[in-house]
């Protein structure tokens, strides 16, 4: 759960079991919030929309991945996504299309506006999705990682005046 305060802004990154693309979503905007100043501002969050690996740590690839770039995300656990996780967050991001799908569904109606797709969020033209690189080549978690980075650079630039304004109060 987001556990969100009155003046912090929820962010909640969706993929499939929470073991690969949203672990390392999370560690990576925690990582760029801290660095800019700005993580009291964040209540940040990753989830799946299955629970199939619910406790495990991420995947030894993710994990080794993100470190070599300097994000820990070894510490975080899989879980699944609640409706209870979405209506506290401000921006639920999917990292796919399918996601967003089950998303929607789960939803309340006046929660709608807050479910947004990751990618929207980096400068990857023509990309929807960030692929799922569970069992793929360590250079397939690269390639994750690489649009997971822009994505969140992007992000944090576009809530910057929103952690900003939050840090103020």
């Amino acid at each position: 759960m987001l556990g969100c305060e009155a003046m912090t802004i929820g962010v909640l990154f969706v993929c499939t079991a929470n073991i690969c693309r949203s672990p390392m979503a999370e560690g990576v905007f925690r990582t760029l919030a801290r660095r800019a100043g700005l993580e009291q501002a964040f209540a940040i969050a990753s989830a799946g929309t299955t629970g199939i690996h619910a406790g495990e740590a991420p995947t030894p690839a993710a994990v080794e991945a993100a470190a070599r770039r300097g994000y820990d995300i070894a510490s975080q656990r899989s879980r699944a996504v609640t409706k209870e996780d979405i209506a506290a967050a401000d921006y639920v991001l999917a990292m796919d299309r399918s996601h967003m799908a089950d998303l929607r569904w789960m939803a309340p109606r006046d929660k709608a506006a807050s479910l947004q797709m990751f990618t929207k969020f980096g400068p990857m033209p023509g990309i929807l999705d960030v692929q799922d690189p569970y069992g793929g080549t360590q250079q397939d978690y690269e390639r994750a990682l690489d649009l997971i980075e822009a994505g969140c650079k992007g992000l944090l630039s576009a809530l910057m005046p929103e952690a900003k304004a939050a840090i103020a109060q």
